[in-house]
């Protein structure tokens, strides 16, 4: 098979208002670029997405088909100007099929910032490539503070101090030949995690589950009072019980077991038991990270969830000194749902009083060892939006235009629940199942990742991810600058003082993980992060 060739130039021309500086399109309507224009290529905004798998399962994305011409693209352009100060990174979701390409140029694919209101925009052009890998999808993330930049004219200064550009050009595999090929993207989104996200580093809750027997009563509150009408939501058939046997910690791992069994609790018989926890611990804004292992088969259903601390549902924790309000409005953060019917896809979704039930918020992947091993489920929790991932590989951010009561009732504090419910379309075979978890992780903001006035702007750490050798440069000298490295847990690991543009430090004995770098001058303080590979 040949590999895949032709360059795309995605040229975003959409006449829009960069308000918030934040640019996205998810090609399935939640949009703000609005209007897409191709030139030399055919284009399909609303094309049925032919590779549901892996990242990104969503129904449609733009199809992009370059025939041979020579400068194909597709483009949108902005009336404001991009302000890299505050935002600069941009990421999208790209599918490149190897059966629908020709030539031989390498898979790789760059974004260029040009200044569209120029004759030749291009000659003002900044670029950053990245590598990409033919049939499956992927994130690709183009951060201009932190990666490695080309300026097509070598005098043109660093890309974050200038405020030229209003055009953002996406080309795969080089540009000014006529090879052909087609690509699918999908959920382009202009945003800045890096700067405008804190940085979550400070361990407030957890639970490690290691201690033998019984669930820790300090931490965790057994949800059973059975809801109005005798019967769980969501035609669920088991009841939750506190009992040892389907739920307790071994060997460092909690269990909730569901089992098959005739039981009888508040006048009423079921022909399943499981467990419900809440936690609780209650908090806005953080990161939330669970270790599990899932259960596997037809009409099992386990979660990894949240709700809002003032959910007015009987026999929840909170109910009784702060239920308040019902559901949807107390918002529900699904961090991860896993249906056994669809074995090999897990979910997250937002509930709220603008989509809830059969939510149209929502975004999974495609993992096939979800019961057969361990993975680390997450997501992040600003005042912006909500970022979820599966061993760091994130397939849906939810960040609403407008965030109001309706679509963002996510500024109070929410709490976890973890349960294994079962469907009415249990097998006739199943006996019991577990839902293994081998931690409970919350992070929050700590005092150290607070940036301030100072070098925020001024310093690259090059490259990240790392493997041995970090360097961190600035874009002019600074006047004794204290660098201090942490583990993502708060540990000083590595101290010094930089009186020069850049240095190179040896990080080679760090485990592999993200680590977080604190630089202060005599303005201030900035934080950011490395990934240790």
């Amino acid at each position: 098979m040949r590999n895949f060739t032709y360059s795309i130039y995605i040229l975003f021309f959409s006449i829009i208002s960069l308000q918030a500086q934040n640019i996205s399109d998810d090609f399935e309507g939640n949009s703000n670029i609005t209007n897409w224009l191709g030139d030399d290529c055919e284009m399909n905004t609303t094309f049925a997405n032919p590779f549901q798998t892996g990242i990104n399962t969503s129904s449609t994305v733009l199809r992009y088909a370059d025939t041979g011409g020579q400068y194909a693209n597709i483009r949108f352009q902005t009336t404001t100007n991009f302000n890299l100060t505050s935002n600069n990174v941009f990421t999208l979701k790209i599918y490149v099929p190897s059966n629908g390409i020709t030539g031989n140029q390498p898979n790789r694919v760059s974004l260029k910032l040009q200044n569209g209101t120029l004759g030749e925009p291009w000659s003002t052009q900044t670029e950053i490539i990245k590598p990409i890998v033919l049939n499956q999808w992927q994130t690709i993330t183009f951060d201009f503070e932190n990666d490695e930049y080309i300026n097509l004219n070598g005098s043109n200064q660093n890309p974050i101090y200038r405020n030229d550009f209003n055009r953002v050009v996406i080309q795969v595999n080089g540009e000014n030949n006529t090879n052909q090929v087609v690509a699918y993207l999908d959920d382009f989104l202009y945003n800045n995690p890096e700067t405008n996200n804190p940085v979550f580093d400070d361990l407030v809750w957890s639970d490690e589950f290691d201690t033998n027997g019984v669930i820790n009563a300090s931490k965790w509150h057994h949800q059973t009072q059975l809801p109005d009408g005798g019967s769980w939501f969501n035609s669920e058939v088991q009841h939750y019980t506190n009992r040892q046997v389907n739920s307790f910690v071994n060997n460092g791992f909690l269990n909730i077991v569901a089992k098959k069994e005739n039981y009888t609790d508040q006048n009423v018989t079921k022909e399943f038991t499981s467990a419900r926890l809440n936690s609780k611990f209650a908090f806005k804004y953080g990161r939330v990270e669970t270790r599990a292992k899932l259960p596997d088969g037809a009409g099992t259903w386990p979660a990894i969830w949240m709700l809002g601390k003032n959910v007015n549902e009987a026999g929840g924790f909170w109910a009784a000194t702060h239920g308040t309000t019902g559901w949807p409005a107390c918002g529900e953060i699904d961090i991860m749902e896993h249906w056994g019917n669809n074995q090999n896809f897990v979910q997250s979704a937002m509930h709220t009083p603008s989509s809830s039930g059969n939510t149209v918020n929502r975004g999974g992947q495609t993992i096939s060892t979800v019961s057969s091993e361990f993975h680390v489920y997450t997501v992040e929790w600003t005042s912006e939006k909500m970022i979820f991932s599966v061993d760091d590989v994130i397939h849906y951010i939810y960040n609403p235009a407008i965030k109001n009561a309706s679509t963002w009732p996510f500024d109070a504090e929410q709490y976890i629940l973890l349960n294994f419910a079962i469907q009415s379309n249990i097998s006739s075979n199943f006996n019991q199942d577990t839902f293994e978890i081998d931690y409970v992780r919350v992070y929050q903001q700590s005092a150290l990742s607070t940036p301030k006035a100072g070098v925020k702007k001024k310093v690259a750490l090059i490259p990240n991810p790392v493997k041995n050798k970090l360097t961190i440069q600035f874009d002019e000298v600074q006047t004794a600058s204290q660098v201090t490295i942490y583990s993502i847990q708060g540990q000083k690991l590595s101290s010094f003082h930089m009186n020069s543009e850049q240095e190179t430090i040896d990080i080679s004995n760090f485990s592999n993980g993200i680590y977080i770098v604190k630089i202060t001058d005599e303005k201030g303080s900035f934080t950011s992060r490395f990934v240790k590979n």
